[in-house]
C-alpha cells in the first residue's frame, strides 16, 4: 500500500463510519483504486459528507462527479473531472436517465441546497450510491480545495 496523507486517511476512515439517520439495512459495495491503496465504501443510500470526505471520494479513480449548478456557474469554476447536469435545466431528467443505477456518484452544487433536490430525484430513479457535498463548492473552496475553469 502506498503512504497517504493523514487528512486523506482520516477522511477515508470517516467514510466507513455510518452517519446518523442513514439506513444500514442495505449492503455496501466497495470501490477500490487500481492499486487497492484506497477503499471507499459505496453508500447504500445517499450520504452527505463534508469537504474533506468529498475530496477522498472524488479522488477515487472512475468516480463520476456531477455538478448540478447552471452552465454559467460551472464555467466560472468546478471540481476537476466534473460534468455539468443543471438540476434546473429541462434536460436534467434525461441526463440522469443515462447513469448506471448501480454506479457511485459524487454530487455537488453551490451551497448544498440544489444538490438535495438533485440527489432526491436521482434516488427516486433508483440511484442510491451517491456522495453529496453538504456545503457545496463554496465549502470546498473554503477548505482550500482546488477548482478549475
Amino acid at each position: 500500500m502506498k503512504k497517504i496523507g493523514v487528512a486523506f486517511a482520516a477522511a477515508t476512515i470517516a467514510l466507513s463510519i455510518p452517519l446518523t439517520g442513514c439506513s444500514s439495512d442495505s449492503a455496501t459495495a466497495t470501490v477500490e483504486t487500481p492499486d487497492s491503496s484506497v477503499v471507499v465504501e459505496q453508500p447504500s443510500g445517499p450520504e452527505r459528507v463534508d469537504a474533506a470526505q468529498f475530496a477522498s471520494v472524488v479522488a477515487t479513480p472512475g468516480m463520476q462527479i456531477i455538478d448540478v449548478r447552471t452552465p454559467e456557474e460551472f464555467a466560472i469554476g468546478h471540481i476537476e473531472g466534473a460534468v455539468n447536469f443543471n438540476v434546473e435545466g429541462p434536460d436534467f431528467g434525461a441526463q440522469i436517465a443515462t447513469l448506471d443505477p448501480s454506479g457511485t456518484y459524487a454530487v455537488y452544487c453551490q451551497s448544498g441546497n440544489r444538490s438535495v433536490a438533485a440527489v432526491n430525484f436521482m434516488s427516486g430513479q433508483g440511484i442510491n450510491g451517491i456522495f453529496e457535498l453538504e456545503s457545496g463548492i463554496s465549502g470546498w473552496e473554503q477548505a482550500g480545495l482546488p477548482v478549475v475553469s
